[in-house]
């Protein structure tokens, strides 16, 4: 929970701290240093700044490039790489955490770009498919690229440990999984394969980063981007599965009404944020398909939208007693996440 002013000015009018209390603990909460990211104009412009940085040497690569050459390319990624980590270090010192996070990230992110180029300069590259091809296609001979990056990113978050580097980690897991099957397959990689590995790995890495986030439930939020590609990966996968079964859909129904629930549960709004798109798409194409001429349909669901709307006020009542005896029978490593996601 973050504590504001008129926190304090409401504890403050309840008697529970004084005001000089509340202005002595206003000012020492100013004067620590803000680690953890926050939808501020500041963090945008380091976020937007970063983003922008990054995807100019990833998603928007252009062909110009091409003419520098092999050795070109990979000394070009290695002076930018030095900068990079040198920005990271002057930064980390003087406190700027965020910044030098993004920095930290931006190295990582040039990885495949050297790797490419050293392979160009050996003459081993395999064919005629050039870096920004890496973004858009599934190709086996991204493997090096994808392995080289994952193992300088566990290097550099080993020894910086900002949770923003597992952004990269986490979309290098989900490419490699893709170009694995593809050398599994032979090559023979149709859109229904590809639906099919980009829901399980996006399953895995859900379970990934539940392990990381019980793992670092005491430290900052490593398991945040590990979350958002898994959950996008495994999302998008089962949602272009096609069936003309009205019981899978419903299973697809239920398994977003889920999602929305383990959001809930382990405060992660993602979950909540697709499985909230994924029921109303299921309920959208209720009304458009099965109950297009029925005139009870929409009643129907306003009813339920009541009901759920009840079982909120429900919950709210009864929100202490059932979380405690819920909490009880869970593990002390999942007590404990949920227990510091709640005072967070």
């Amino acid at each position: 929970m973050k504590i504001t002013r008129k926190n304090l000015d409401d504890a403050v009018s309840e008697n529970i701290i004084s005001s000089d209390q509340a202005e002595k603990l206003i000012s020492f909460l100013e004067s620590q240093p803000n680690t953890a990211p926050s939808f501020d104009f500041t963090h945008v412009l380091y976020y937007l700044g970063g983003l922008i940085a990054i995807g100019a040497m990833t998603l928007f690569m252009t062909l110009g490039w091409e003419t520098f050459g092999g050795a070109g390319i990979l000394v070009t990624s290695i002076v930018y790489a030095i900068i990079g980590l040198k920005l990271t270090q002057i930064l980390d010192r003087k406190g700027y955490y965020i910044p030098a996070g993004i920095c930290a990230t931006f190295v990582v992110a040039l990885t495949p770009l050297a790797i490419y180029g050293f392979e160009q300069m050996l003459g081993l590259w395999p064919d005629d498919t050039v870096y920004r091809d890496y973004h858009r296609y599934v190709k086996w001979h991204w493997l090096y690229m994808e392995l080289g990056t994952l193992a300088v990113g566990a290097i550099i978050a080993w020894k910086y440990k900002y949770p923003f580097l597992m952004m990269p980690i986490a979309v290098t897991l989900w490419y490699l999984t893709m170009d694995i099957t593809a050398i599994i397959t032979g090559g023979d990689f149709d859109w229904e394969l590809r639906k099919l590995v980009s829901m399980y790995s996006g399953l895995l890495m859900i379970g990934l980063a539940f392990w990381v986030d019980v793992r670092s439930r005491n430290k900052a939020d490593y398991a945040f981007w590990l979350y958002i590609f898994g959950v996008i990966a495994f999302w998008g996968g089962m949602s272009m599965q096609h069936s003309d079964s009205e019981l899978s859909k419903f299973i697809y129904f239920s398994i977003n009404l889920i999602m929305i629930g383990v959001g809930v549960v382990l405060i992660r709004r993602v979950f909540v944020v697709f499985g909230a798109l994924g029921s109303c798409g299921y309920l959208g194409y209720l009304a458009s398909s099965v109950f297009e001429d029925s005139w009870l349909f929409p009643i129907s669901l306003t009813a339920i939208g009541f009901i759920v709307i009840y079982l909120g006020i429900l919950w709210q009542k009864h929100e202490k007693s059932l979380t405690f005896k819920m909490r009880k029978a869970l593990p002390t490593p999942i007590k404990e996440l949920l227990e510091a996601k709640q005072r967070g």
